[in-house]
């Protein structure tokens, strides 16, 4: 499974349809999060974007308001 299914996957047992968070290809190799759970596309390099859906993104029942690329960058470390 890539990277992106991957993420894809998970990202479906936290509990989000693809209209809410969904992880997409963009150019250049890269991937972007998006949907309605996040204030604007999170981009970066796959491997990047699967870690922050394992690690950084809650459950969707626990997830008060949007998500914050910006937040989750700096939580990255």
């Amino acid at each position: 499974m890539d990277e992106l299914a991957a993420a894809n996957e998970v990202l479906r047992e936290k509990g989000y349809g693809e209209r809410h968070l969904g992880v997409h290809p963009a150019p250049g190799g890269r991937a972007l999060l998006k949907g309605d759970r996040i204030v604007a596309p999170f981009s970066d390099e796959a491997a990047t974007i699967l870690r922050v859906v394992r690690e950084l993104v809650p459950p969707a029942a626990e997830l008060k308001g949007q998500l914050r690329p910006a937040e989750l960058r700096a939580r990255m470390g």
